[in-house]
This record gives structure tokens, sequence and C-alpha cells, in this order.
């Protein structure tokens, strides 16, 4: 049997709007933690809540800078994925059930 948990943690950081914002803030580059509470309006503790969520993605990078985070993308984790849902949303005719037939 499959384990999808890594496939659950990435998909988990997808799923929620302030984490999209978020990444699409990250596409221009790396932020600090500060500049990131200041454009989407939100406490240091939401913000937290979220980074962690999309750095134990491994979509999201952390670089401590005495006492702020820097936060970017991963372009591994992307590639990732983007790997992971087309593996996991394209037909294998291979395995084609022919019950009820």
């Amino acid at each position: 049997m499959t384990d999808f948990s890594k496939d659950a943690k990435i998909f988990k950081a997808f799923c929620d709007t302030k984490r999209l914002t978020i990444l699409d803030y990250l596409k221009s580059g790396e932020k600090c933690a500060c500049v990131l509470i200041e454009k989407m309006n939100i406490g240091q503790s939401a913000l937290s809540y979220h980074m962690k969520i999309l750095c134990d993605s491994g979509i999201v990078t952390a670089r401590q800078d005495g006492k702020w985070t820097h936060y970017s993308l991963s372009k591994s984790g992307s590639e990732y994925a983007s790997k992971r849902l087309l593996e996991l949303t394209t037909p294998n005719s291979e395995n084609q059930s022919n019950c009820c037939k």
C-alpha cells in the first residue's frame, strides 16, 4: 500500500486562501516574516501557523536572520508537488477495472 502522508502535507498547503496568498507573494522572491505580516494584515502567530504548514510540505524554506525568519519558495519542493499532482491525476489504463462489464 502506498504511503500518501507526504502528499497530504503538500496538498494541505494548497487548501487555504491565506497560504495561497503567501505563495503568491513568495513568487517574487524571499520575504521576511515582518513583510508578510504587514502585507497580509495578520498577526505573528497566524503567520507562524501557515508558514509551518508550508515549510512542512517542502514547498517553502525558512532562513533565520537575527530575530526574523525569511521565507522563500523551494524549487525542488514545487517541482515535486507538480510531479505528484500529475501522477495522482493521470489515468493509468493498465489498472482499469473490468468490474460490472
